[in-house]
């Protein structure tokens, strides 16, 4: 499960930590855009709820130095010793250099090489040389943490796929269906047999499918118009049925590109419906490859008027539902 949950003070996640463990989830998994910060929800489920596994998706490669990166996850890795994935990744144009002052350039050489820094320092090595990317002097962790995070790389096209295949324990997709995986995964088979696969998929849970669809579109143009995921989606196929609302983005018409969006469409990429019909959907990831299927639980009317209560009983439902 995505965590933090909007709604909820981070004070207050004692109790969906604890949902959520008993419901039978196995991971938190936190994002890093413009809410919180990918560590430190993560630090507080580490300190609360010792039967999850905890993991970033992502850290973005750019908006913390070498070391800083090295240091924020070897602590996180020291308070949950052996339950810390790190998923890293390049992140965009908006979050990089518009919100934090730094410029998007190269985005897999950075990516490639904060991945072959991060092996050594979090293994406690000294590291001293030139990466394509930056240059590192004599850096080594004062406090390396016993059982080193396995390092996860965010990939969506056939590079990166092959990078994170070569050099990472496991690879974090976004944005696509379950009947997408294959395509994704194909460049992949490089990889070694504990080749962890993560997905975030969003869910938004009710059975009025007119509302999820109006948040689905919503979601739909606010990502697949950043160039990555619209060349990345071009790379799957959907060139046609996303050229009208890219073209309609493209013109400033906002309204138009929300109407230019198949239902069907968004059927494929947000999953809705009862805890028992969204349970289904996650389980079709599963079967097409994905080790570790991160749901992301958007906003509906019944989670907005209920409270947390409301969300207690949702986690519960969708931990414990069976299709």
């Amino acid at each position: 499960m995505t965590v933090p949950f909007n709604g909820v003070p981070l004070a207050g996640h004692a109790a969906v930590f604890t949902a959520l463990a008993d419901a039978g989830f196995t991971d938190a998994w936190s994002a890093e855009v413009n809410g919180t910060d990918g560590f430190t929800p993560l630090t507080l489920a580490a300190a609360w709820e010792p039967r999850l596994r905890l993991g970033t998706a992502i850290a973005p490669v750019f908006t913390r130095g070498p070391g800083l990166l090295a240091m924020t996850a070897a602590a996180l890795a020291e308070s949950a010793p052996g339950r810390f994935q790190l998923g890293i990744g390049a992140s965009s144009p908006v979050v990089v250099g518009d919100w934090n002052a730094v410029a998007f350039d190269k985005p897999f050489a950075r990516s490639r090489d904060l991945l072959r820094f991060l092996r050594p320092a979090l293994a406690g090595e000294l590291v001293d040389g030139d990466f394509d990317t930056f240059t590192v002097r004599r850096f080594r962790l004062e406090r390396p943490p016993a059982v080193p995070p396995r390092i996860m790389l965010a990939a969506l096209r056939p590079g990166m796929l092959r990078l994170a295949a070569a050099e990472a324990d496991g690879v974090i997709l976004n944005w696509l269906s379950s009947a997408d995986v294959a395509t994704a995964l194909a460049e992949t088979k490089q990889a070694g047999p504990d080749f962890e696969v993560a997905t975030r998929i969003f869910l938004v849970p009710t059975e009025d499918a007119g509302y999820a669809r109006t948040i689905g579109r919503r979601l739909i143009t606010s990502y697949l118009t950043v160039p990555a995921y619209a060349a990345f989606h071009r790379w799957l196929g959907r060139s046609e049925t996303l050229a009208p609302m890219w073209a309609a983005w493209q013109a400033g018409d906002r309204k138009g590109a929300l109407a230019a969006i198949p239902d069907s469409l968004v059927d494929e990429l947000i999953v809705h419906g009862s805890p028992a019909a969204c349970r289904a959907r996650v389980q079709a990831y599963a079967d097409a490859g994905v080790t570790i299927p991160i749901m992301a639980l958007m906003p509906t009317p019944e989670l907005t008027s209920g409270g947390l209560p409301a969300l207690l009983e949702l986690i519960d439902g969708l931990g414990r539902t069976t299709a």
